[in-house]
């Protein structure tokens, strides 16, 4: 039987898919222009947990839970902050930590605000959906689980640009690789 849950979560995965042959497309074009990937072996482990997570939203949420609209508007409104974080990256957001020496690390559009945006919207949004359909400990435990995960993938992150970030090679305007590889 599906209910409201259901639909989402195959929404979300159709949302997700068409985001990640839009991430593999610019991965490919940055490694063809020289960038690197860093901390591939743990890309598993993000893919694994966000992928759990919707499946979580379609098997362990009753087709009969009742939907909370204002949480369920909440997630779709901070569905517009999502992609001005990959609008902002551009040809350059990817799913997954590219690094391309000398780019410009981003600080225009959500980045004026954070270091990771992407990564605060991944939180909240994993907390917020099950939420609007009354699944308090599952959100709670995949937020808890998500957040692990991010941790680690930021530090990943946060050291491969280090360098560029050291050398106070920041722009507003001009995207550069790997900024941000930021997935949810």
């Amino acid at each position: 039987m599906f209910g409201i849950a259901q639909i989402v979560a195959l929404l979300l995965l159709a949302q997700r898919g068409l985001e990640e042959i839009y991430s593999a497309a610019n991965t490919r074009r940055l490694l063809a222009q020289g960038a690197r990937e860093v901390g591939a072996q743990y890309y598993p482990v993000v893919a694994t947990a966000h992928l759990g997570w919707i499946a979580g939203i379609f098997l362990l949420i009753s087709p009969n839970a009742t939907v909370y609209w204002p949480l369920l508007m909440a997630y779709l409104l901070l569905q517009v902050v999502r992609y001005w974080v990959i609008a902002t990256l551009g040809r350059y957001w990817t799913h997954r930590i590219i690094t391309l020496d000398g780019a410009p690390v981003i600080t225009d559009g959500p980045y004026r605000f954070t270091r990771h945006p992407n990564y605060a919207v991944t939180l909240i949004e994993t907390l917020l959906l099950p939420l609007a359909f009354g699944a308090w400990g599952f959100a709670l435990i995949m937020t808890a689980i998500w957040a692990a995960v991010l941790h680690y993938k930021i530090l990943l992150e946060d050291s491969a640009i280090a360098d560029r970030r050291a050398g106070s090679n920041t722009t507003g305007a001009t995207p550069g690789p790997a900024q941000k590889s930021e997935q949810h």
